[in-house]
């Protein structure tokens, strides 16, 4: 993996430390980092992904509307972030990797270093099962 600028660096450290589950992308959309409370609403730990490229991550946690059918990665707010460089946000289902099914609120924002260089982008989600 390539030497990541120093605002991602601090970004992952801040989000290890956050009680809110986060996902943290470069610029080419691959993962960086998620923190615990994301793990347990993705249903694995980020030690055993690893980081993965946006097909990956965009697929593998299984995005849905409410009637189970699959979502574009094109229409999930952090790749939405990461193509027009603007916060997004949106609601869906995913069926992690234990076969549980979450609806998730998610908003992402887009990370620019000084002066305007866009370095990645981060996503806030949370669990909005209330059962």
């Amino acid at each position: 993996m390539a030497i990541q600028p120093i605002e991602l660096i601090l970004g992952r450290q801040f989000i290890d430390g956050l009680s809110m589950p986060v996902f943290l992308v470069d610029t080419e959309g691959n993962l960086l980092f998620y923190n615990e409370p994301a793990e347990e609403i993705l249903g694995i730990r980020f030690g055993e992904t690893g980081s993965m490229p946006v097909e990956e991550w965009s697929t593998i946690f299984k995005p849905t509307d409410a009637e189970g059918n699959p979502l574009p990665p094109e229409s999930l707010p952090l790749v939405q972030t990461l193509t027009h460089h603007k916060p997004a946000q949106g609601s869906f289902y995913i069926d992690n990797l234990k076969g549980e099914k979450h609806l998730i609120n998610v908003s992402a924002i887009p990370i620019e270093g000084r002066p305007k260089r866009f370095l990645g982008a981060m996503a806030l989600f949370w669990n909005s099962n209330f059962s």
